[in-house]
């Protein structure tokens, strides 16, 4: 049995309270998690979330794990589970298909990383990943936030559809009559767990 390691891949589009939902709740079910954010990602965080990341990765991580533990859950996260890599940080684990992630999201995902996703590049540590997780036949999930679509946007979705890649806009419903804006990310962050087979008790099921 594949260990349920996570590659999480962040980039400069926007939905960072996607990325910081769904890096907490990984985190608490357990799953390790190889952390990629690319330079966009750390000025879009900022804007969104007010969050100012260091430069650092040893330092990221440092920063992360403190924030997550003042938070309302009062839980305290495990310092292995969480591994931050730079963009050129082609040593690490993700950058091999001897050394595969159980599966892959990047969230939020911006159009040009889509693109390149699609054509097989590889300039960046968080491309090399992906094309990894492809090549493996592993689970690719995409979070694209952008309006509206362009016909080159849709036509690179449908090369990945078909490749297997799980195109997943980010997306809230409605019918659980949200009251805020964490219940609205919450109920796209549930969608991604379901998908990577995680248990989880964020919102209410259709029918429930």
């Amino acid at each position: 049995m594949i260990d349920k390691v996570v590659t999480l891949a962040v980039t400069g589009a926007s939905g960072s309270p996607y990325f910081i939902h769904l890096l907490k709740n990984l985190l608490l079910a357990d799953v390790k998690v190889n952390l990629l954010l690319s330079s966009a990602a750390k000025i879009v965080i900022k804007t969104e979330l007010n969050i100012d990341l260091p430069e650092a990765a040893h330092d990221i991580k440092g920063f992360l794990l403190n924030y997550f533990s003042h938070d309302s859950d009062a839980v305290e996260y495990s310092d292995s589970l969480l591994n931050i890599y730079g963009k050129e940080e082609w040593t690490s684990p993700v950058a091999s298909g001897s050394n595969p992630a159980y599966a892959m999201v990047v969230c939020p995902c911006s159009m040009g990383t889509l693109s390149a996703i699609s054509q097989g590049a590889s300039n960046n540590l968080i491309e090399r990943a992906a094309d990894v997780i492809l090549k493996e036949q592993r689970q690719l999930i995409l979070l694209p936030r952008e309006m509206p679509f362009s016909t080159i946007h849709l036509e690179n979705m449908l090369k990945l559809s078909r490749m297997g890649v799980t195109i997943m806009p980010a997306s809230p419903g409605f019918y659980q009559q949200p009251e805020s804006i964490d219940d609205l990310v919450s109920f796209v962050v549930a969608r991604i767990l379901d998908h990577l087979q995680i248990e989880h008790t964020l919102g209410m099921r259709w029918g429930n």
